[in-house]
């Protein structure tokens, strides 16, 4: 049948898809950058003829109805990948929790627990070209596995979406349904570095050598990383996630992805976030391909690159080496994302390097980020035996295959002068490392 007939035929107004969905189904959603705008707005209109329903999300970028309001209990529970801000003001509420995951599975292991059965799948792609092929554009982390899962696929087209490369494609025989809302992109302006933040960026910038392959993560201080590395050549981009500091680095002559082991010559992702100047870049660009999470961030796939360099943020670090990245003691912030995945692909890595930064304090300098112990109630999202660099504004603590002793020691050097005398001081108290008398 011919492509335009065909979209003709499955294409629905939004609340006639939304209407398809039943009480108890679950729903899996596209993420980011490509989650479906209108249809889950949409989906707080049906509240009052559904019960029970499930939906999947992974970092919702928007405010809506379904999760925030507090009338939707009963109605629709969400469970989530990765927590943003408003997922963290709904938890204590009890109609959403965390999903822990490790980004390369986090769609296996879910449909194993749901028996490999998933009702309705919702995601995002840009209009079909004249065979009827679309790209899925910004997101390509959970996406295609859940498709391949699901009872009914939706997809809501949008013109505004950049036509990607790499594994997106998909064609319209292959869905159930499409319907069409145009939305302005989502965009995430690069976050300004502190001080703070560009001396850690210095620091990470030292650790990278000419024809490393980078994986950076989202905030000051990955942003902070590339003002640091404009003598460097011939880097490349293997990563979760594509952002603006990456366009800057290329149109800079600096990652030219020649020395890439994998994928040689071009950049590789799962998703990308950013404003405008990204969106642009990665449309229609031979150089850089979207893979999926489950590859991008094998780490057995990661640490096929020569001299990867994973940088990722954290929350706390205590002196045994264990990093929490993903809550605040019991209060879930975030998520683990792909932060161990890369961390473990980079030591495998011939000449790699994980690299997990932070600021030495929080709260304006009132508590140390570097502790004795995590926090009570603290999740590890990388465990002491996998840790390899931890780098504040103080300098780069080398902690990989160091005993605890070691481990205290190179912290404290790059804790916050405050409160280096206060860590000795707990270690000794708790037994971690007690004192050696003379």
């Amino acid at each position: 049948m011919d492509p335009k007939d065909l979209y003709r035929q499955k294409l629905l107004s939004i609340p006639e898809a939304v209407a398809l969905v039943q009480s108890h189904q679950t729903i899996g959603t596209a993420m980011a950058a490509s989650e479906p705008v209108g249809l889950l707005t949409e989906l707080a209109n049906h509240k009052d003829r559904l019960e029970d329903v499930t939906v999947w999300v992974c970092l919702p970028l928007r405010l809506y109805d379904f999760i925030l309001k507090p009338e939707m209990a009963g109605h629709f529970f969400v469970q989530n990948w990765f927590y943003g801000a408003p997922d963290r003001k709904v938890h204590p509420e009890g109609r959403i929790s965390y999903i822990p995951n490790n980004l390369h599975q986090a769609a296996t292991v879910k449909l194993a627990a749901a028996q490999g059965k998933l009702n309705v799948f919702w995601g995002t792609a840009t209009p079909p070209d004249k065979r009827g092929y679309m790209s899925l554009s910004l997101g390509l982390v959970t996406e295609k596995q859940l498709m391949a899962a699901a009872d009914l696929i939706i997809l809501e087209i949008n013109e505004n979406l950049p036509w990607t490369l790499g594994d997106t494609q998909v064609h319209i025989s292959e869905v159930d349904h499409i319907v069409e809302n145009h939305a302005p992109l989502f965009q995430f302006a690069p976050a300004p570095s502190s001080e703070a933040e560009q001396a850690i960026g210095g620091y990470i910038a030292s650790l990278i050598e000419d024809g490393s392959t980078l994986q950076l993560g989202i905030g000051g201080i990955p942003n902070a990383i590339t003002a640091f590395l404009n003598d460097r050549r011939d880097l490349g981009i293997h990563t979760e996630m594509f952002t603006d500091g990456m366009v800057d680095l290329y149109e800079a002559g600096i990652v030219t992805n020649r020395r890439k082991t994998l994928w040689n010559g071009k950049m590789v992702g799962a998703f990308a976030l950013g404003t405008q100047k990204l969106y642009d870049f990665v449309n229609d660009n031979i150089g850089v391909e979207f893979q999926q999470g489950k590859v991008t961030n094998d780490p057995y796939v990661i640490g096929q690159n020569y001299k990867m360099v994973s940088v990722n943020t954290a929350l706390q670090v205590d002196i045994f080496g264990q990093v929490c990245s993903q809550s605040i003691g019991y209060r879930h912030f975030s998520g683990t994302g792909g932060q161990l995945d890369t961390h473990r692909g980079a030591q495998l890595s011939p000449g790699g390097r994980g690299i997990i930064a932070l600021r030495s304090t929080a709260k304006d300098g009132a508590i140390s980020t570097i502790v004795p112990i995590l926090s009570e109630g603290a999740e590890v999202t990388v465990p002491s035996q996998e840790i390899d660099t931890i780098v504040t504004e103080y300098g780069v603590a080398e902690l990989r295959g160091r005993c605890v002793r070691e481990r205290m020691e190179a912290l404290i050097r790059i804790a916050h002068p405050n409160f280096r005398d206060w860590l000795r001081d707990e270690a000794a108290r708790l037994g971690i490392v007690p004192r050696v008398s003379k």
